[in-house]
């Protein structure tokens, strides 16, 4: 009960601020459009929209990284935050009260990305409902990130790690914009090493309906949400001591 007030609280304070939204759903949207708009006149099957969408909806909840780190940020910097420290309510409850009002605003994300892209001409099937269902242990990641740098850093760090910093990580080790083959067999060992690759490569496989693979890839994507949220409670427990 103490998560769940808690996270009505953070709701409201993310819908305080519609312009982030807007641009977190807005902006992959925008580029779905312009690369089904180049992959019309590039013979390549990378823009193809069953091999690009299930890349940019991963793409977009990246963003989930920069909300849920400017929550915790900008909490810290504030008194409230540090009169909570002082109820019964513990680091989990405060991870947990954080993590759930992102994770609709999440599934929000991709359900447009896949609408636009039917839109768009992609076959309707229910491999599309699938791939969007799976998008929550991939949202999960990115919130454990974002929860993580956030308990750590400043409000200002945090925008330039989760933001530009952490776009251009997974825009580059996603697989998302270009075949890692066409970069080397040592940055593909590193990509494959992280959750964002494995997340890209089970969207395509359930969307081209061969579904290779996707329990490897499930298992790593739910390994690193969950180790990753484990440690932003470890880490937020540690700043409530110091605090």
């Amino acid at each position: 009960m103490r998560a769940l007030v808690f996270a009505s609280r953070t709701a409201k304070e993310i819908l305080r601020d519609p312009l982030t939204l807007i641009f977190g759903i807005g902006f992959p949207v925008i580029i779905l459009l312009l690369l089904t708009a180049i992959g019309k006149n590039i013979p390549n099957d990378l823009f193809q929209i069953e091999q690009l969408t299930p890349g940019i909806a991963v793409f977009s909840l990246s963003f989930m990284s920069l909300f849920s780190a400017q929550l915790i940020a900008k909490d810290r910097a504030s008194s409230m935050l540090a009169r909570l420290f002082t109820t019964p309510m513990t680091a989990a409850d405060y991870i947990i009260g954080y993590t759930l009002p992102l994770i609709p605003m999440a599934l929000v994300q991709g359900s447009i990305c896949y609408i636009v892209a039917i839109l768009l001409g992609m076959d309707i099937s229910s491999n599309i409902l699938v791939a969007w269902f799976l998008l929550l242990p991939i949202a999960l990641v990115f919130i454990g990130i974002g929860l993580l740098c956030g308990s750590v850093f400043n409000e200002k760090a945090v925008a330039g790690i989760c933001g530009a910093l952490l776009t251009n990580v997974v825009a580059w080790l996603s697989g998302t914009w270009f075949s890692l083959d066409l970069v080397g067999k040592t940055f593909k060992t590193i990509a494959y090493k992280l959750p964002f690759v494995h997340a890209v490569d089970m969207g395509k496989s359930i969307i081209d309906g061969t579904k290779n693979g996707v329990l490897i890839n499930l298992s790593w994507v739910l390994g690193y949400s969950i180790l990753l949220l484990i440690i932003a409670i470890f880490m937020f427990k540690r700043r409530m001591q110091i605090d």
